[in-house]
């Protein structure tokens, strides 16, 4: 597996990213233990290296992914810590391929002997349905980031911002950047059990509408062309929520920008608006 990791460059770049990524989330405290975890869709990425999979361990899903048979996935792994991640990716998590009934798994990336005692995120059951609404939109979007950015947290705890409309108005307000790169802002999912296909089937109803889903008093999940790109979307409008405390804490009521000002971003930065 090492030699063929390196000799696969696209595979080997979406891992160094990983970890470079991994790295970010735990120094800003975002990853507290073994909280967070990262997918990212590597179809296209492998060929016919592990077309025969009969000698490795299958693992059962709950369902199957119709959009996603035969696909190859990064995965990190339950229980896994993201400082441990960024040094040593590949101990952490795994490579996985479904199978072409789309409900069972192989772990492919880790000696068959050791198999049974490694498993992916217990959010993978989300991971997969948000891969496979992205292969059925035919998005660009490859990676899924799953993390606890502490000031968007934050904000769910207080009653008022558990309005979807009333957050991002006050995130978008607190920095023009977070209208110019997340113009959709971000969807909110009530508080709903983690790790369950219920939590799955509410982020799918809000994939369509935002690449930022915020799980309320949780944390969020974001989609990117890769896992930069989706770290980016949460960072900015972490960012402004992080201006949004700071008046306040020095004893203000931010003043924002104005609805019209907001609009007028859009518009000059997307063309749909």
């Amino acid at each position: 597996m090492k030699e063929w990791l390196k000799s696969n460059k696209k595979v080997t770049r979406v891992i160094k990213d990983v970890a470079e990524l991994a790295n970010y989330l735990w120094q800003r405290g975002w990853a507290e233990r073994n909280a967070g975890n990262i997918s990212y869709n590597l179809s296209g990425m492998i060929g016919e290296e592990f077309s025969q999979m009969e000698d490795y361990p299958i693992f059962n899903l709950d369902r199957s992914y119709d959009a996603l048979k035969n696909g190859y996935f990064f995965v990190t792994g339950t229980g896994k810590r993201m400082r441990d991640l960024a040094r040593s990716p590949m101990k952490n998590a795994c490579i996985l391929k479904l199978t072409g009934e789309g409900n069972k798994y192989h772990i492919i990336s880790r000696n068959k002997k050791n198999l049974y005692d490694f498993r992916p995120t217990s959010e993978l059951p989300t991971h997969l349905s948000i891969h496979e609404q992205l292969v059925l939109n035919k998005s660009e979007n490859r990676a899924v980031v799953h993390t606890h950015p502490n000031e968007l947290v934050a904000l769910t705890q207080i009653k008022e911002f558990t309005d979807e409309a009333r957050i991002n108005h006050v995130l978008w307000g607190m920095h023009p950047e977070s209208v110019v790169f997340v113009p959709r802002g971000l969807a909110l999912v009530p508080y709903t059990l983690p790790g369950t296909e219920n939590i799955a089937r509410e982020t799918l109803k809000r994939l369509s509408d935002s690449d930022v889903i915020m799980w309320e008093k949780h944390g969020t999940f974001a989609v990117g062309v890769d896992v930069l790109d989706a770290f980016d979307k949460i960072d900015i409008l972490s960012k402004s929520a992080q201006i949004f405390f700071m008046v306040r804490q020095a004893g203000y009521t931010p003043e924002g920008l104005s609805d019209e000002q907001i609009i007028e971003l859009k518009k000059k930065f997307h063309s749909e608006y």
